[in-house]
C-alpha cells in the first residue's frame, strides 16, 4: 500500500480560520451588504492607518490580546499590507461602489420630507441600488431603505472568491485578536484560496471520525505537491475520539466553554452557540474529540461573532442535522438574515420565531424571546431557546436582559416549569460606534455611543430566575476561557462591578434555595 493510500485521520489539534479578504469570516464579513460596508468603512481605513502609522498597531498587538481597531500583522509586513489593500481597492470596486450608494441613499432619505410620497425618491437612488432595494416608510412616517437580500446573494457585492481558508495546528498559545487583523501567510499555515462550500472541507474535517487517506485529501482539496507535504503534519494514524462522548440513557448537558452547551439524550445531541476549543492537552477542558459524532440540532442565539462561530460550524457542517436560527427582520441593514447566510454556506437551517416549536424524539425546542442588546438597535435575529429533552426543561438564555421580567413569565405561563436556566452575565461591551460603525447610515454621536447593551446584572438576572421559576441557574457566555482570545477579550479584574454583580447573584440564590454556579472551561450534569 503505498503512503497515499493509507489511511489517516485529522489530528485533533487541527484548526480552521475561514477568511473574506484575509480577513475572519463572521456575519458581518460575509453577508453582502453588511460585508460591503464593513469593507469600506472599517477594513479599508484600518488598514490604511496601519500604512501611514505601523506603531500604534503594533503596539497594541503587544500590549493586549484583546480584540480592538487595530491591524496587529507585525512591523516588518507593510508591503503585504499594502498589497492586500490595493488588490481589495482593485477586485472589490463592485462592493465599494454599493457601499457608497447607501450612504448616498441615507442621505436623501433624510432629506426627505416625513411621511411624504417616496415614489419620487426611487429614480434618484443610485444605480448601484437598482432591483435590490425597497423605499418604505415606518410606523412614525420616516422613510427607509429595505435590501431585498436574497437578491443581493445573486449579484456582484458577493463574491466567492474573496474566500479562503487557513489550516493550522493549534499550539496551545492564545491566538493572537483576529476580528481587525488580517491573517496573512505564514510558513506553519496551509493557505487555500478555496470558497466555505468547497467539498474538500468537508472531506477534511470528516476525517475527524472516519478514516481517509492522503491520496483522497489531496485531489479533494486540490492540492499540488507541496501543500501535500503541508498537509500531512495535520494527519495522525488514528484519532483521538473520547470513548464518552455518547450517553445510552437518561439525560447529560456538557459545558464546552463560553455559550457553548452540549445537551443530549438517548438519541438526541443538541449544541448551543457552538465555539469549540481543538487542544485537548491540557485536560481543563472538553474539545471537539468529546462531540459526539451526530449533533441533530446546532442552536443560535444571535449573529455576534462569539455565539455564531464560522470556524466551528464549518468543521461540523457533514455532522450537522440541521442550524436553527431566528429569523431576521428581513431587509434592516444592521440584521442581516443567519439563514440566508448559512443556507448559502450548504447548512440545513430552520428559520424560527418566537415560540415555534422544533419537535425532538421525546421532547421540543421551542425559541423565545431575547431582549436587548446590540445597543438597542432594531436587530431581530436573536433568540433563547426552551428544550425539552430526556424528561427535563432547560433554558438557554444567552445574552438575554431581565430587562422586562413579565416576559419570562409568558415563557412559563406557556411553556411550562423550568429546571435548569443558563444566563448570561456579559462585560460592558464596546460602545455602538465601535460594534456598529460599518452599518451605521450616520455617525455615531455620544449620545447613541451612550445606548448601554442591555446585559442583565444580578437584578435583572434575578428577575429572568423568578419569572422562570427556575430550580437552578448557571452563569455562563462569560468570554473567560482561554481559547476564545482571538475573538472574546478574556481580561477580568476581580474589582471589576461584573464581578459584584455575579456575587451579588450567586448569593440571591443561595438565599433563595437555588442551585446556582458560574461556569468556567467545563462541567457535566446527569439525570
Amino acid at each position: 500500500m503505498s503512503v497515499s493510500a493509507e489511511p489517516v485521520f485529522l489530528r485533533s489539534n487541527a484548526i480552521i480560520e475561514p477568511l473574506v479578504d484575509r480577513f475572519y469570516a463572521w456575519m458581518h464579513t460575509v453577508s453582502p451588504a453588511a460585508a460591503s460596508l464593513n469593507l469600506a468603512r472599517i477594513q479599508i481605513p484600518l488598514l490604511e492607518s496601519r500604512l501611514r502609522d505601523p506603531q500604534p498597531h503594533v503596539a497594541a498587538g503587544t500590549d493586549s490580546p484583546a480584540p480592538g481597531h487595530f491591524a496587529d500583522v507585525g512591523e516588518p509586513r507593510g508591503m503585504e499590507v499594502a498589497a492586500l489593500l490595493d488588490s481589495i481597492k482593485k477586485d472589490r470596486a463592485d462592493m465599494l461602489a454599493f457601499a457608497d450608494a447607501v450612504a448616498e441613499a441615507g442621505a436623501l432619505l433624510r432629506q426627505h420630507v416625513t411621511g411624504s410620497d417616496l415614489t419620487r425618491l426611487h429614480p434618484k437612488l443610485p444605480a448601484a441600488l437598482n432591483g435590490l432595494v425597497e423605499l418604505a416608510c415606518d410606523p412614525g412616517n420616516q422613510a427607509s431603505l429595505r435590501l431585498l437580500e436574497p437578491l443581493l446573494y445573486a449579484s456582484p457585492y458577493y463574491d466567492v472568491s474573496r474566500q479562503s481558508i487557513q489550516l493550522s495546528l493549534d499550539t496551545g498559545a492564545e491566538r493572537p485578536s483576529i476580528l481587525d487583523t488580517p491573517r496573512l501567510p505564514h510558513p506553519d499555515v496551509l493557505d487555500l484560496k478555496i470558497p466555505f462550500t468547497h467539498p474538500g472541507i468537508d472531506e477534511l474535517f470528516a476525517a475527524r471520525i472516519a478514516p481517509t487517506t492522503l491520496g483522497r485529501l489531496r485531489e479533494a482539496l486540490e492540492l499540488d505537491d507541496a501543500r501535500t507535504e503541508q498537509l500531512r503534519r495535520l494527519l495522525t494514524d488514528k484519532p483521538n475520539l473520547s470513548p464518552d462522548r455518547h450517553i445510552e440513557k437518561g439525560g447529560r448537558i456538557r459545558y464546552f466553554g463560553h455559550a457553548c452547551l452540549v445537551i443530549q439524550s438517548a438519541g438526541t445531541t443538541i449544541v448551543t452557540d457552538p465555539f469549540i476549543s481543538a487542544d485537548n492537552r491540557h485536560g481543563d477542558r472538553y474539545t471537539l474529540d468529546d462531540l459526539p459524532d451526530r449533533i441533530d440540532l446546532a442552536l443560535i442565539t444571535h449573529a455576534r461573532p462569539d455565539h455564531l462561530v464560522l470556524e466551528t460550524l464549518l468543521q461540523l457542517r457533514t455532522r450537522i442535522g440541521a442550524i436553527v436560527v431566528p429569523r431576521s427582520s428581513r431587509g434592516n441593514l444592521c440584521d442581516p438574515s443567519i439563514g440566508l447566510c448559512l443556507k448559502e454556506l450548504g447548512f440545513t437551517v430552520i428559520e424560527v420565531d418566537d415560540f415555534d416549536a422544533v419537535p425532538i424524539p421525546g421532547g421540543r425546542v421551542v425559541a423565545t424571546p431575547f431582549l436587548g442588546g446590540h445597543s438597542a438597535l432594531d436587530i431581530r435575529a436573536k433568540s433563547t431557546f426552551f428544550v425539552r429533552i430526556a424528561g427535563a426543561t432547560i433554558y438557554i438564555g444567552a445574552d438575554t436582559s431581565g430587562i422586562d421580567p413579565v416576559v419570562y413569565r409568558y415563557v412559563r405561563n406557556r411553556l411550562g416549569h423550568v429546571d435548569m436556566a443558563f444566563l448570561g452575565m456579559e462585560r460592558a461591551s464596546a460602545p455602538l460606534a465601535r460594534r456598529y460603525q460599518g452599518l451605521s447610515t450616520r455617525p455615531a454621536t455620544t449620545v447613541s455611543d451612550s445606548r448601554e447593551p442591555s446585559r442583565s446584572d444580578a437584578a435583572r438576572a434575578a428577575a429572568i430566575m423568578t419569572e422562570l421559576g427556575a430550580d437552578e441557574g448557571y452563569l455562563y457566555a462569560m468570554g473567560e476561557e482561554s481559547w476564545l482570545g482571538h475573538v472574546v477579550a478574556t481580561v477580568h479584574a476581580e474589582d471589576t462591578d461584573q464581578i459584584k454583580q455575579i456575587e451579588e447573584f450567586l448569593g440571591w440564590c443561595s438565599g433563595n434555595g437555588i442551585t446556582a454556579g458560574r461556569l468556567f472551561n467545563k462541567r457535566e450534569w446527569r439525570w
